[in-house]
């Protein structure tokens, strides 16, 4: 089960095309576009530190822009290489520390009442593990040869969630929507990584004899069929 239908991924892919055929004519190379992405995601992180909840949520769903189109232009202008799987997964991940840690640091300075803070923060390190630990299910399924994209909270759903609101709302009153944000975000990702955990195990039981692609190690170890979607330099 996914929050976003896959029709809906494929019709915004759609309308992002032509900004992606711009950065293939302009030679805009795929791994640039990652870094950008992720300097944005640092900087709406960052936003959301100071208390600047809105600029947070638009900065966030500008760097989803950029993650979605970095893909496109590598696939599109068969630029995918094993390095920018890497680096793609990798900065991924330093966006991700980044953003949960500055919205933990809002909470820190006072963004939610004093009763209310401890539970924020835990709430900020739970979504921030399971959000990994959902990229590591991922990964490390593809790396045995199975393609694993089931989840109720993928990437893009969290940033959505996280994105939207806060664009149009703020943090809310003392505080409140961006907790339970972050809450819902954490149960969610927790799921996730349950939704995930089971369905391999019921892939595996299917197919017991599922082996590591013999090729495995010449690529990344955990990301050898990830490639055919990610991107290069």
């Amino acid at each position: 089960m996914n929050l976003i239908p896959q029709s809906v991924r494929d019709a915004f892919g759609k309308l992002i095309d032509p900004l992606a055929r711009v950065f293939i004519r302009l030679h805009v190379r795929p791994n640039l576009i990652t870094t950008v992405g992720t300097l944005v995601l640092v900087a709406s992180s960052a936003a959301f530190a100071v208390g600047w909840i809105r600029w947070g949520g638009v900065l966030l769903l500008v760097s989803g822009l950029f993650d979605m189109i970095d893909g496109r232009v590598a696939r599109r202008a068969d630029m995918i290489t094993t390095f920018g799987a890497f680096y793609d997964s990798t900065l991924d991940r330093v966006g991700e520390s980044a953003l949960f840690s500055g919205i933990a640091l809002y909470f820190l300075r006072g963004g939610v009442p004093p009763e209310r803070m401890t539970l924020a923060v835990v709430a900020c390190l739970v979504a921030l593990a399971t959000s990994l630990i959902v990229s590591y299910t991922r990964a490390r399924a593809e790396g045995l040869g199975l393609t694993v994209k089931v989840g109720i909270a993928q990437r893009a759903e969290r940033v959505l969630l996280l994105g939207a609101p806060s664009m149009f709302f703020g943090a809310g009153n003392h505080g409140a929507l961006l907790f339970w944000i972050v809450v819902v975000l954490a149960l969610a990702t927790s799921l996730t990584v349950v939704q995930r955990v089971l369905y391999v195990a019921r892939v595996a039981a299917d197919e017991p004899s599922v082996r590591r692609p013999p090729r495995q190690r010449e690529t990344l170890p955990g990301h050898a069929p990830a490639l055919q979607s990610r991107k290069g330099p």
